[in-house]
C-alpha cells in the first residue's frame, strides 16, 4: 500500500487541535502539529425594546483561522501533500447562511440562555413520546430542534429565500470546500431525524414550523464533501486534498475509536468536559423505558449509540474558574490534583446532571445549594468540591449503566473510558470502584483516532473500523483499572440513588 496521509481536526467545546497521521503498510502513526483554546464567550447585548440580555456565542473566525494554522502547519512541518482532511466538532450550534454565504446571526453557543425554556416549547407543539418514537433523542436544552424553533419564534424576518443552516461541523467544511451538507451521525443527534430511515423529519419539521429546505443533505461518514478550495491550499502550501465526511459528532467518533472486543457486554464513556455514556447497539430502542431515562439513540458509524448525555469535567473546570476569579490566577491541576487526593471521602454527594449546574454564576454556591437542600453538610474545603464531584460522577455512571443494561437487555462486563477524561486516574478508578466493573482507559485522543480511521475508510487504507483496532492497540497506551472496596462504594451509591432527579 503506498502511503497515506490524512488531516484530522478535533474541535470541542474549550479547545482545538489538529493532527497529522500517516498509513505506511502495516503501520499508523499520528501527531498533535497544531493546538488552540478557545471557549464561549459571553457579552450583553442590547435587543428589541431596549432589553439587555446576556448571550453566548462562539468566535467562528478565530476557530476556521487556527485550521488554516493547522493546514500551514502541515504543509511546513509535515508534508506538501494531504490525501484527505475530516472535521469532527461538538454535538450542538448552527450558524445560518444568507445565499451569498455570509452569516446571518451569530453562531450561538449551546450554553445560551435564549433556550432557556424551549423544551416546553417543542413538547407543547409535538407529543413528547411521539418526538421520541420518531427521533430516538431525549430532550437536551442545546438540541437542534429547540435552536431552530427558538430562531422561528424569535427572528423569523430571517428565513428569506435561499437561506441555509449549516451545523456547527458544516460551518467548517464549508469554508474549506463550500459543502453544506451534513453526515448522519450529528444530523442523528437534532431529535429533527427520523431514526428508522435517517431522514429529516417532515412530521418533526411541520409541528415545529422549521422550513425543510433550510437543512442540509445528510450524507454517510467516508462520503466526499469537496476538494479543499485553491487559494486556501496555496496559502498552506499543500494539495487540493479531498474533504471527506467523518463522524463530525466527536462522540461518534470516540466511541469508534474504543478499543472494544463485545460490544454487547461493553459500556463506552466518552469522558471530557461532558460525559457521554451508552452502549452500541445494532439498532435504536425508543420504548418508554428508553423515553423515561432519556436515553438518546444516537447514529453510530455502522451501529447506534444507546447513551445518556451526563455532565463531565465542566463542574471541575467551572470550579476552578470561579476560584481563579477569587485568587487572581489559575490554580494548577498538580495542586487541585494533591488536595483532592487529600480530601475527606465522600464529605458530600450530588447528581451531576441536577438542572442547576448546566449553566451556574458560580458553580460553588451551586454545589452548596444542592447539599443544604439535601440535609447534607457542604464540603469544607476546594479538595473536597473536587473530590466530591469526581465520586458523584462515578455514582452516576453506575447508575446509567444500570438502566442501560436494563433496557437494552446487555448486560455490561468491562467499562471503556476514551477521551481526554481517560487521563484522570482518580476518577478512572472511582469508575471501576462504584461500577464494580475493570475499566479500560485510552485512548486519550479518541476522537481524533476515529476521525482519522473513518478517513482511512474513505481512502480504503482499512476495509471495516474492525480493522482498526490492531492499529489503535498498538499505536496508543491503554490502562487497566481493576474494581476496590466494594462495600464502601456500594454504601455510598446507596446514599446517592436518592438524590438522583431523573
Amino acid at each position: 500500500m503506498s502511503k497515506k496521509r490524512v488531516f484530522a481536526v478535533d474541535l470541542g467545546a474549550s479547545g482545538g487541535k489538529c493532527f497529522a497521521a500517516t498509513f505506511d503498510g502495516a503501520s499508523f502513526t499520528m501527531d498533535e502539529i497544531h493546538r488552540f483554546a478557545y471557549e464561549s464567550v459571553t457579552q450583553h447585548v442590547i435587543e428589541r425594546k431596549n432589553k439587555l440580555v446576556e448571550r453566548a456565542i462562539w468566535d467562528q473566525p478565530y476557530i476556521q483561522h487556527n485550521i488554516g494554522e493547522g493546514l500551514l502547519a502541515h504543509g511546513r512541518d509535515v508534508c506538501d501533500h494531504i490525501d484527505s482532511i475530516g472535521i469532527d466538532t461538538w454535538g450542538a450550534d448552527f450558524q445560518l447562511m444568507s445565499g451569498d454565504g455570509e452569516p446571518l446571526c451569530a453562531h450561538y453557543a449551546y450554553r445560551d440562555h435564549r433556550l432557556d425554556g424551549m423544551i416546553d416549547k417543542v413538547k407543547s407543539r409535538i407529543d413528547p413520546a411521539r418526538i421520541y418514537e420518531i427521533t430516538g433523542i431525549h430532550f437536551q436544552p442545546f438540541n437542534l430542534s429547540n435552536q431552530l424553533l427558538w430562531l422561528v419564534l424569535n427572528r423569523r424576518e430571517l428565513l428569506l429565500p435561499d437561506v441555509f443552516c449549516l451545523p456547527t461541523p458544516s460551518v467548517f467544511t464549508h469554508a474549506l470546500c463550500g459543502s453544506r451538507k451534513v453526515d448522519s451521525t450529528w444530523a442523528s443527534i437534532t431529535q429533527l431525524v427520523d431514526a428508522a430511515n435517517g431522514t429529516w423529519s417532515s412530521e418533526v419539521l411541520a409541528a415545529l414550523d422549521i422550513p425543510r429546505d433550510i437543512l442540509p443533505e445528510i450524507v454517510k461518514p467516508t462520503a466526499l464533501l469537496g476538494v479543499l478550495h485553491a487559494p486556501i491550499a496555496e496559502s498552506a502550501g499543500i494539495n487540493q486534498a479531498d474533504v471527506v465526511a467523518v463522524g463530525s459528532h466527536d462522540t461518534a467518533s470516540a466511541f469508534a475509536a474504543a478499543p472494544v472486543t463485545s460490544t454487547a457486554e461493553a459500556l463506552i464513556i466518552s469522558s471530557g468536559t461532558w460525559s457521554l455514556v451508552g452502549k452500541l447497539i445494532p439498532a435504536p430502542i425508543t420504548n418508554d423505558d428508553a423515553l423515561k431515562f432519556n436515553m438518546s439513540n444516537e447514529g453510530g458509524i455502522g451501529n447506534t449509540r444507546f447513551l445518556r448525555n451526563c455532565m463531565g469535567t465542566w463542574i471541575v473546570q467551572e470550579l476552578r474558574r470561579i476560584w481563579r476569579g477569587v485568587d487572581g490566577k489559575a490554580s494548577s491541576w498538580e495542586d487541585l490534583n494533591r488536595a483532592t487526593q487529600k480530601a475527606k471521602p465522600f464529605a458530600a454527594m450530588f447528581d451531576p446532571d441536577d438542572e442547576r449546574f448546566y449553566n451556574p454564576s458560580d458553580m460553588e454556591t451551586a454545589i452548596v445549594e444542592f447539599c443544604k437542600e439535601t440535609k447534607q453538610a457542604p464540603p469544607a474545603n476546594r479538595g473536597e468540591f473536587l473530590r466530591s464531584t469526581y465520586e458523584s460522577l462515578a455514582l452516576k455512571y453506575r447508575y446509567v449503566n444500570e438502566e442501560a443494561s436494563r433496557i437494552s437487555g446487555e448486560e455490561t462486563k468491562v467499562v471503556h473510558i476514551v477521551g481526554g477524561g481517560s487521563k484522570n486516574k482518580l476518577l478512572n478508578q472511582f469508575t471501576a470502584n462504584a461500577t464494580g466493573l475493570p475499566v479500560v482507559a485510552g485512548p486519550e485522543e479518541a476522537t481524533a483516532v476515529g476521525n482519522i480511521m473513518v478517513q482511512a475508510l474513505a481512502l480504503g487504507v482499512i476495509e471495516s473500523l474492525e480493522d482498526s483496532l490492531s492499529l489503535i492497540r498498538g499505536a496508543f497506551p491503554i490502562e487497566d483499572y481493576t474494581p476496590a472496596d466494594p462495600d464502601v462504594w456500594n454504601q455510598a451509591y446507596a446514599r446517592f440513588q436518592p438524590l438522583v432527579r431523573g
